[in-house]
């Protein structure tokens, strides 16, 4: 039997790849959702990062965020790329809005 290939993806520069974290199924009064009428999700965990921006120096400009933390992104930044099957965002550390503690 052939072994599943998994795709392994890094990052270039100051981009990070972000696993988005699943929509609402349903509200808080518990409604469910249809599929179109979710939000699409704004925050997501880091599961790649690249090395960081490349200067006119040539240096490298280390990210501020790492694998594993769990950010804020706008409702429309990044690239949505499917990788095996999931559903993975590829954003520049520019558009994360925030990091959640």
């Amino acid at each position: 039997m052939a072994k599943a290939k998994t795709t392994k993806i890094t990052p270039l520069d100051d981009r990070v790849l972000v696993q988005p974290q699943e929509a609402e199924e349903k509200t808080a009064s518990g409604i469910y959702l249809p599929e179109g009428a979710k939000e699409k999700p704004q925050t997501g965990t880091i599961v790649a990062a690249g090395p960081g921006k490349l200067t006119d120096e040539g240096e490298r400009t280390p990210l501020t965020v790492k694998k594993g933390d769990t950010v804020i992104y706008g409702k429309y930044g990044g690239t949505e790329i499917d990788v095996d099957g999931n559903t993975l965002m590829i954003m520049r550390e520019s558009e994360l809005l925030g990091v959640m503690q």
